[in-house]
């Protein structure tokens, strides 16, 4: 791409590092130097406020749209199955509803690459390893080798930059993983150069829905982040292009420890809310579709309730009078989002409300057993103005002015910078540019 008089860079490498918590960034007793120094010489934030839910695919939408869920249409990890769920995540970007960087780069006569990065499966990346797996075996690889773009992009990479991978060495659950997408990152910038690179970094969040928010293992993944981030950096460096670089590292959401499972459903099972009267149309498509009454979709920290279309007026009144019979203690555990706070979050739109957990407490969308359950390790997904949902943002290199520092900064304003930074119009957006964090021989306005 030739760089456009109103750019301010001619690459940006937007790195999310998945779990991200400020304290990485400000706080010398996490082993992240490399980000630390991003942060001496850039911009950075003391909070970045995530989305509802505050869950992983929706930031990453929100990070690539400037919109918010509502509009760029990934609610949640996974899509709404009212019958049974699949085990599938939202994976397509067939999914998105609203235009993403990529889009934008592409229309500007740039490149782009993606390693890891959430609902890219099938998206118009120049080269692109998306984040995809199978439901019955989501240790194997085979679906992240048969989705890469263009074919033959894996094989290229084994080759080049990382060795034959196995299930093992590329495990969604493996700390190691790190290092290898920091390889393929720093591959495909050195020999494409692309205008916008996404990485995706997963082991913190990983680790910790495992062991909990603070483990010993979380500092491994840290590390092994700092790593792959540091491999990418000094690989635009060996090519002296750090003047014509940006990078930004930022997260999508943060965690608390859980404890305790509520399930939502059995509520609505044990009020005969659950499942639907009795259809008058006894073909299989009717009877499957009136399998379900209302049913929260739940994720984490939230559930959103979805009330079937042929369902009586009366449900949803249902619903909140079963809700309000809960006894006190359990009904302490959470509370309710109604309608006109989930336009203002731009949640789902489908959701005739939602319900955000109490820290400690996670949502399972399971139907069957004890409506209270033990939880272990750290959860997300809540609502985003709980403070343990925040995560980072970092910003240094071309274009970005040093030691600006923004307060909370909202996560829909991410890709308005980019945006800016690259010279491109990014339309449909919730967000808008912050001047502030750019530099003021590029046009600041602070």
């Amino acid at each position: 791409m030739t760089r456009r008089p109103t750019a301010m860079t001619d690459h940006v490498v937007l790195v999310s590092i998945d779990g991200l918590r400020p304290a990485i960034y400000r706080d010398e007793r996490w082993p992240a130097p490399v980000l630390r120094d991003l942060a001496r010489r850039g911009a950075v934030a003391l909070a970045m406020r995530s989305v509802f839910p505050a869950l992983t695919y929706p930031a990453h939408a929100t990070l690539v749209t400037g919109a918010l869920p509502a509009r760029h249409g990934i609610v949640d990890n996974e899509p709404f199955e009212p019958i049974a769920r699949s085990g599938r995540w939202i994976w397509e970007a067939a999914a998105l509803r609203a235009p993403t960087l990529w889009d934008a780069v592409r229309a500007g006569g740039g490149k782009t690459a993606a390693i890891s990065w959430p609902v890219t499966v099938g998206a118009a990346i120049d080269w692109n390893v998306p984040d995809v797996w199978a439901p019955d075996d989501p240790t194997s690889i085979a679906p992240i080798r048969a989705a890469s773009t263009p074919p033959g992009l894996f094989e290229e990479l084994e080759r080049e930059a990382t060795g034959k991978l196995s299930d093992q060495t590329f495990s969604l659950g493996s700390v190691g993983r790190e290092d290898v997408v920091g390889a393929m990152a720093a591959y495909l910038f050195d020999r494409r150069r692309p205008s916008l690179m996404l990485v995706h970094l997963i082991a913190l969040d990983h680790v910790a829905h495992r062991l909990g928010r603070d483990n010993p293992v979380a500092l491994r993944a840290v590390a092994a982040a700092d790593r792959a981030v540091a491999r990418i950096v000094e690989t635009v460096e060996r090519l002296g292009l750090r003047d014509r670089v940006t990078f930004i590292v930022t997260g999508d959401h943060g965690s608390v420890d859980v404890h305790t499972t509520l399930l939502p459903n059995v509520w609505l099972r044990d009020a005969g809310l659950l499942g639907s009267s009795a259809a008058s149309d006894s073909s299989a498509a009717s009877a499957a579709s009136a399998a379900w009454r209302a049913v929260f979709h739940a994720s984490g920290g939230s559930a959103f309730l979805r009330i079937h279309p042929s369902a009586e007026v009366s449900t949803l009144a249902g619903v909140r009078a079963m809700l309000q019979a809960l006894p006190r203690g359990v009904r302490s555990l959470f509370r309710i989002v109604e309608r006109a706070e989930l336009d203002a979050l731009g949640a789902d739109p489908d959701a005739l409300l939602a319900l955000t957990a109490e820290p400690g407490m996670v949502f399972s969308a399971a139907r069957e057993g004890a409506s209270t359950q033990v939880a272990h390790g750290a959860g997300h997904g809540y609502h985003p103005e709980m403070p343990d949902m925040a995560t980072g943002f970092v910003a240094a290199g071309a274009g970005i002015r040093a030691g600006a520092v923004i307060p909370l900064l909202p996560m829909q304003h991410v890709a308005p910078l980019v945006a800016k930074l690259l010279g491109l119009e990014l339309a449909d957006v919730d967000g808008t540019l912050l001047p502030g964090i750019l530099s003021n021989d590029a046009g600041s306005t602070t």
